[in-house]
């Protein structure tokens, strides 16, 4: 039986029919620990008492609305604790997505409710929470020995990243190697552009994990052949944010890297990209590396979807989206560096 289907599921919606819709929704799909309230007051409570894996929270109720309960629960929520939110809506307007984000909603669900849709966005959201509490129970395990085995320790935690770049990989590169190049590809622009050292390797380390949100992503969107309808873009834009909220909360270096990373990088230079829409020096500078990296490196290779780009056709682009998409200093770096590539263009790949 699937482990997700154990998870235990918290319905909070002020009309019971919405609930009892949810709840037959659910148990057709397998699902058989659910819970359920119309009081928006006593949602802290029953997470206590409950301790759900996913909560399923109403945005209009009356006398509390939904984003108050949401910032009630993250406030009170632990700092490493990942429990998703998927907020139900009938509201569809930009503003209201962004407020929901704003306040720690992890993904949205709308009236009236496709069953499908219902089942799939809370098992992407249950997988990343798989995901979140792995990665933790081993940082836990590791932690315990930490004293007196430092070296194993840090190999350990840089498998464990490695593996989690991959995970996220696997979906559309079945080699595995796209998150290794991309590290160090990063690396290599961070070094020329004078980074210390010790930052370079936290680069090469922490760029892997650039894609960890794709595990959020339906294959259907995902694996698509071609342009993205609109809503389609949207579900996919928000694999950084699901990126973001899977490394948040850590106190490792690399792990807080990783999420500005996860994070921040498909904001372009020109302020158009996602998902702030952050421009120039406000774009952290990690992030615009790996950005420029992961461009060339996706468009090289071949994926299910795309054929391979030529090197040279791939700088022709960078040079055209220099000042747009990237940091102008970031490519010139990259143009010193394209001309020590291999015959082929591509990163060598060493093994750690």
């Amino acid at each position: 039986m699937d482990a997700r289907l154990t998870a235990k599921i918290l319905i909070v919606d002020d009309q019971e029919y919405n609930i009892s819709l949810l709840e037959r929704i659910l148990k057709r799909a397998g699902y058989e620990d659910i819970y359920s309230t119309e009081d928006p007051h006593g949602v802290l409570d029953m997470i206590r008492r409950v301790d759900p894996d996913i909560v399923l929270l109403d945005l209009h109720m009356p006398g509390r609305d939904g984003l108050q309960v949401l910032q009630e629960i993250r406030e009170q929520g632990e700092e490493d604790q990942y429990l998703p939110v998927l907020m139900l809506t009938a509201d569809t307007t930009p503003e209201v997505k962004q407020q929901g984000l704003q306040f720690g909603a992890n993904d949205f669900l709308t009236k009236p409710y496709d069953r499908t849709e219902v089942v799939l966005r809370i098992r992407n959201l249950l997988k990343t929470r798989e995901l979140h509490l792995q990665l933790q129970q081993q940082n836990n395990t590791l932690e315990e020995s930490v004293r007196e085995r430092t070296k194993e320790l840090s190999q350990a935690k840089l498998e464990m990243m490695q593996l989690l770049g991959r995970a996220a990989e696997y979906r559309d590169d079945m080699t595995g190697q796209h998150t290794h190049r991309v590290g160090e590809l990063s690396a290599r622009i961070a070094e020329r552009l004078g980074f210390p050292l010790r930052e370079v390797d936290m680069i090469r380390k922490a760029a892997p994990l650039h894609d960890i949100g794709k595990i959020g992503i339906p294959d259907e969107i995902l694996l698509k052949p071609g342009r993205f309808e609109p809503h389609e873009f949207e579900r996919m834009k928000a694999h950084t944010t699901i990126g973001a909220n899977i490394l948040g909360g850590s106190y490792f270096n690399i792990l807080q890297l990783a999420r500005v990373i996860a994070q921040s990088h498909h904001e372009k230079w020109d302020g158009t990209g996602y998902p702030e829409r952050l421009a120039g020096e406000h774009i952290p500078i990690e992030a615009r590396i790996v950005a420029l990296a992961d461009f060339y490196d996706a468009l090289t290779h071949e994926r299910p979807y795309k054929r391979a780009w030529t090197p040279e056709e791939t700088m022709e682009e960078i040079r055209r989206q220099r000042g747009v998409h990237f940091d102008p200093r970031v490519v010139d770096a990259f143009e010193e560096l394209f001309a020590g590539l291999d015959s082929q263009g591509v990163i060598e790949i060493t093994s750690n």
